[in-house]
């Protein structure tokens, strides 16, 4: 039980983020339930939260969805979701985490420093960030932090920003999870407590942040978001992405 405290406290503090920044569940909980069920079980576990959790980010925020940027992203999100589940057995987690880490922490180091104001990504730019995000969210369950460093320059307003990195996630999600239900279902049947109180921490979470999210300026907001892309590209790099 003492655990699963843990994992609760933890869902809360994830769907808080996430609400703000847009991605912070899975980066949250992955990592933390590997310590109990491994990381092959945790992705799979997580991505049940994670989906709950967008579903309610996304019906607070759907006016906000800049339809535009969801289609350059959204198609080849699904694709990179789908082909990164398939792929999730077999690949090196500690390469594809220093890899990540690396790319994470030069955006948000570049948005700190005004690099990003100067970056303005084209159609090519976004489909090629799409999919790789996607690849991400199949392999370990962290798709999030491409997504939002992609995001950042398109200078959206951070409700638009958060909506539609929101509603993005939610194809990667339904690209996924059919996967994992099916290779990890006698897995996921036997913690479903902890996946349980893992989806109540995220919602509670997600209201929570939600609420926060409208009273947080723009220039912060985008320093917030460079920050936690720093703090995550810099725990992936060193040993945070190795479970």
């Amino acid at each position: 039980m003492t655990f699963e405290f843990v994992a609760a406290a933890a869902a809360i503090v994830a769907g808080a983020i996430a609400s703000i920044a847009g991605f912070g569940i899975g980066s949250v909980l992955t990592p933390l339930l590997a310590l109990r069920v491994g990381a092959k079980l945790a992705v799979a576990a997580v991505s049940i939260p994670h989906v709950v959790g967008t579903a309610v980010r996304f019906w607070l925020l759907r006016g906000h969805v800049d339809r535009r940027i969801f289609v350059w992203f959204g198609v080849t999100s699904a694709g990179g979701g789908l082909a990164g589940a398939l792929l999730h057995a077999y690949a090196s987690n500690r390469v594809l985490a220093a890899v990540f880490g690396c790319l994470l922490m030069f955006v948000g180091f570049s948005e700190l420093t005004g690099f990003m104001h100067r970056v303005h990504l084209g159609r090519r730019a976004a489909l090629i960030a799409g999919a790789i995000s996607g690849v991400f969210g199949g392999l370990v369950g962290n798709q999030g932090g491409i997504r939002s460093a992609a995001l950042l320059a398109f200078e959206s307003e951070k409700e638009t920003f958060v909506a539609t990195a929101t509603a993005v996630g939610l194809v990667v999600d339904a690209a996924r999870m059919p996967v994992y239900l099916a290779s990890e279902r006698s897995g996921l049947l036997r913690i479903w407590p902890l996946i349980a109180v893992s989806i109540v921490g995220v919602v509670a979470g997600t209201l929570l942040g939600a609420r926060v999210l409208r009273n947080v300026p723009d220039r912060l907001f985008r320093r917030i978001v460079a920050v936690l892309l720093l703090a995550l590209g810099t725990w992936m790099l060193f040993g945070g992405g190795s479970a």
